[in-house]
């Protein structure tokens, strides 16, 4: 099988930076249709701007580059990448920020968390982009009055609200292979009306994708359960329903309430290599994978100087795994084979009170509250006439609550500091577990623990159009149910006691905006990771979760974007990052899903008034990957995954109201890995149309 090597990527890489990496910034957007109590707090930034470290993919940036969901778009930031799960057996896709994942960087929607309390292995490519006005990410500083959890950053999808008395929008687009054949398509569409004192909102998305395409460069080693062409089991369909009215007795005062409701199936591909699949009873399929959220918001201003909002939300979580007995995917009769299925809610709140009163500060607090439920049990070998058995339902709950304070001082009108400190604590209020030898419901020693943040940073802006800040932020983050209590059918031994994993994170950056619209951005980025939790080995075919990890994540970003002309701009951003994870239990560790250099460049090119022709890169070096094979291998890492991707859209305004566009992803049609064994899509081209009224 041909695999891009890392030399080509790192080469592309340095004719990368020869060019100038910087930021994206095609396609900005009026400000006024997104959902500002969605918005989380962000420090040292005026209202809109990405923060101290931050960064913000809009609506915009989505449609020219073709970023149908959350994984895909947040690739467009330095400092950020989207891989697959470790080893990649779940299909599921997982977001890094400066080198932390999906457990140490929180997902909200509008504010509120996104969680999943038995494991939060959270599939960030079922989160569609249609209905997003903005994505918010904070690298590394992400602030105390967002809640807990946040030890690498966080990322907050925040929606849309109408600024129209009457508004609508409707999108719709179809995706073809490299050898012509369609894929599958996604439609958007959305109905809004702002009033003087309320607005309501309703919109829908889908997409349907019934297989995706290899490079044509892959060829299957002797024996793959892969052949060449479609991409077996990589079909995947997702919708959203997202409805939102609120009410705004004057210009400061808003109330809301929403309702998000998203329903996705997949499938999962196999490893190209292992033939049979290693674990055996690895022939997947998720039949639903379900979230919803009712949440209501607020902001009050009290007098002329405070406020206070408040959110109340409930969310469900349910989802389903489906384990067969072959490639037929037909069957579930061996031993090893079942239907996985949980069923999650969560309900809580915050509540956070600001004051300028005091002269020369900013003082902020908040108090946040969350109770989650999970239930979970097994329909083991369902096809089987005679080993059929259907486990009794597990119950398990975790109450997380938090307690925070910031403060900004003004130390001059363009010299500020900010200091902020939090108290999280979270105990298991039940923890049931099923033994199949007794046919008995247990119950495990139920654990929790606390842990006291702080954080402080400084930000000078020297000029009406630069700024320097420096930052610094110690989070921890709470270990999952999954990694306190889960036996890993039967190979794991639980450890109620384990305890949270921490990291201190610093920052040196500055930003500026110089002649033609020139914007210029850097950032030194350190991290102190402590007590990470890893998986050990504790006896023979036994392991268990333990704090036993140390490590350090360093590195830089660069950006920048300028326009040559009234017809061209240019833009895109660079990234160095490097990890280390030393764990004396396992001499031969690596963190894998990261790689050292990532780049992402684009042209925006307008040969006429309508006209709009958008080529890109995106480039990245290898990354270490899992490697799973029967029997282990003494090293089971390799290196893969890197890619120098070019893409191209061109757009053409038919009317103000009515665009179309196409274009071309991964043009050159490379074949790469992001883990070892699951190549990724190859050429795939794109139409699309949408009308706005």
């Amino acid at each position: 099988m041909k695999i891009s090597s890392g030399f080509v990527g790192r080469s592309a890489l340095l004719s990368s930076v020869a060019f100038v990496a910087l930021t994206v910034g095609a396609g900005a957007q009026d400000r006024g249709g997104v959902y500002q109590l969605g918005e989380i707090y962000v420090v040292g930034s005026q209202q809109g701007e990405a923060g101290i470290g931050g960064a913000t993919v809009t609506r915009e940036q989505a449609w020219t580059f073709e970023k149908k969901t959350l994984d895909e778009a947040v690739n467009l930031v330095p400092g950020v990448t989207s891989t697959l799960d470790s080893n990649g057996r779940r299909n599921e896709s997982d977001i890094f920020v400066r080198g932390f994942g999906r457990w140490q960087v929180p997902l909200t929607i509008d504010g509120v968390r996104v969680y999943l309390p038995a494991d939060n292995r959270l599939d960030y490519g079922r989160f569609l982009t249609n209905d997003i006005a903005e994505i918010q990410i904070q690298k590394g500083y992400a602030s105390v009055l967002d809640g807990p959890g946040g030890m690498g950053g966080a990322i907050n999808l925040v929606t849309r609200k109408p600024v129209k008395p009457y508004e609508a929008e409707f999108m719709s687009g179809a995706t073809f292979d490299n050898r012509g054949t369609f894929q599958g398509w996604n439609s958007y569409a959305m109905l809004g009306s702002r009033q003087q004192d309320f607005y309501v909102q309703g919109s829908a998305s889908y997409l349907n994708q019934d297989f995706w395409s290899l490079s044509r460069d892959y060829q299957p080693t002797p024996g793959s359960l892969q052949p060449s062409g479609e991409r077996l089991s990589s079909d995947t369909r997702d919708w959203r329903i997202n409805l939102k009215a609120g009410y705004t007795p004057n210009a400061t005062d808003e109330y809301s309430i929403n309702f998000i409701k998203q329903s996705g199936e997949k499938g999962a591909p196999l490893n190209v290599y292992n033939n049979p699949p290693v674990p055996p009873n690895s022939f997947w399929r998720w039949p639903w994978w379900n979230i919803q959220n009712l949440s209501f918001a607020s902001n009050t201003r009290l007098g002329e100087a405070s406020y206070i909002k408040t959110k109340l939300y409930y969310n469900t979580f349910d989802n389903a795994l489906d384990a067969f007995d072959n490639i037929s995917y037909t069957t579930q009769s061996a031993n090893g084979r079942f239907r996985s299925i949980y069923e999650d809610n969560a309900r809580g709140g915050s509540v956070e009170a600001g004051t300028e009163l005091i002269p020369r500060n900013s003082l902020k607090a908040a108090l946040h509250y969350r109770q989650d439920f999970h239930t979970e049990w097994n329909d083991n070998r369902p096809t089987s006439p005679a080993f059929r058995f259907v486990e009794p339902k597990q119950n398990q709950s975790q109450t997380t609550w938090s307690v925070a304070l910031e403060d900004t001082f003004h130390v001059t009108r363009d010299f500020d500091l900010i200091g902020g400190i939090s108290y999280d604590q979270y105990w298991i209020g039940k923890a049931e577990e099923f033994n199949s030898t007794t046919n008995r419901i247990y119950e495990y020693p139920k654990g929790g623990s606390d842990a006291f943040n702080w954080q402080t940073a400084a930000v000078w802006r020297y000029s009406d159009t630069a700024q320097l800040h420096a930052s610094v932020s110690d989070r921890a983050r709470f270990p999952t149910i999954f990694e306190l209590y889960s036996t890993r059918f039967g190979t794991a031994v639980p450890n109620p006691n384990l305890g949270p994993e921490r990291a201190t994170n610093y920052e040196l950056g500055w930003k500026g905006r110089f002649v033609r619209d020139t914007k210029l951005a850097a950032a030194l980025f350190y991290s102190d990771v402590r007590d990470l939790i890893q998986t050990v080995q504790v006896g023979p075919g036994l392991t268990q979760t333990q704090n036993v990890g140390d490590g350090h994540y360093y590195g830089f970003e660069v950006s920048a974007e300028t326009a040559l002309s009234q017809q061209v701009s240019v833009g895109g951003n660079y990234t160095y990052i490097y990890r280390t994870i030393k764990d004396a239990l396992q001499p031969n560790l690596r963190p894998t899903g990261v790689p050292t250099h990532k780049a992402f460049l684009y042209m925006s090119w307008r040969p006429i008034e309508r006209l709009t022709i958008t080529p890109s890169l995106e480039i990245a070096s290898d990354r270490w990957s899992d490697v799973s094979t029967n029997p282990v291998q003494a090293f089971p890492y390799v290196l893969t995954g890197a890619y120098t991707l070019a893409n191209i859209q061109a757009s053409y305004k038919v009317t103000d109201n009515f665009e179309v566009a196409g274009g071309v992803k991964n043009l050159l049609d490379q074949n790469f890995e992001l883990a070892w064994g699951l190549p990724q899509p190859g050429r795939t081209f794109y139409v699309k149309a949408r009308a706005t009224f």
